[in-house]
């Protein structure tokens, strides 16, 4: 059977003006047909589990990560229809793409920002989800101090399969963005699909971790 999957160019899109600056794009149902483009993913990509350098050392992320480079087969042909599109509608060149795969509700991603970009006062970050629809938190960085999961929350994008959401402008300056861990809820497995950008404009953030090895993708 061909694969019907593909780009609704049609979808409609909404703008969130998060803050001066700051805003997110939503497309809901944007790849048609993504239940075949998780099913592949979720059988055929290599996943191996993704490192990060805290402090002095490394930890294991609960979740699985891969990506893909120009050169390396593709490991979706929608996936290249995704990109063009995305390309024209933001008038960026992407390098690749990175794939985040949630196993279940023990799997997440804290509230964070994705400063490995190192350039955030001007960005592109487009993530595709596919299969189970999760929680999608957003907050300015002014809740940053909570400790509480989902505390100062102020947006709930709850992606479902297919559903595009775009974090642009100073986005990754001034907002957070989590996958909330649900380990008690029978969650199935997601997976998002990013594209990254940054005009390397303003001053390059330096970290505690601004030398260590960096991993592609948060969303």
């Amino acid at each position: 059977m061909e694969d019907a999957s593909h780009v609704d160019r049609d979808a409609v899109v909404e703008r969130i003006d998060l803050d001066e600056g700051a805003w997110v794009d939503v497309a809901r149902g944007w790849l048609r047909c993504a239940d075949e483009v998780f099913e592949h993913l979720r059988d055929h990509v290599p996943w191996q589990t993704s490192r990060l350098f805290r402090y002095d050392h490394f930890v294991d992320e609960r979740r699985l990560g891969s990506s893909w480079r120009p050169g390396s087969p593709l490991p979706h042909p929608a996936l290249a229809e995704a990109t063009r599109a995305l390309q024209h509608r933001y008038r960026v060149q992407f390098d690749g793409f990175g794939m985040i795969q949630y196993r279940d509700g023990g799997d997440g991603q804290a509230f964070h920002r994705d400063t490995d970009m190192r350039w955030l006062d001007d960005t592109i970050v487009a993530i595709v989800s596919l299969g189970a629809q999760r929680p999608w938190l957003l907050r300015p960085r002014t809740s940053r101090h909570s400790i509480e999961p989902g505390r100062g929350a102020t947006h709930d994008l709850a992606p479902a399969a297919g559903d595009l959401i775009v974090m642009g402008g100073r986005t990754q300056a001034d907002w957070e963005h989590s996958v909330p861990y649900r380990p008690t809820e029978p969650l199935t497995p997601r997976i998002s699909v990013q594209w990254r950008f940054a005009a390397r404009r303003g001053r390059p953030f330096v970290g505690a971790s601004y030398r260590a090895p960096r991993t592609y993708g948060r969303g």
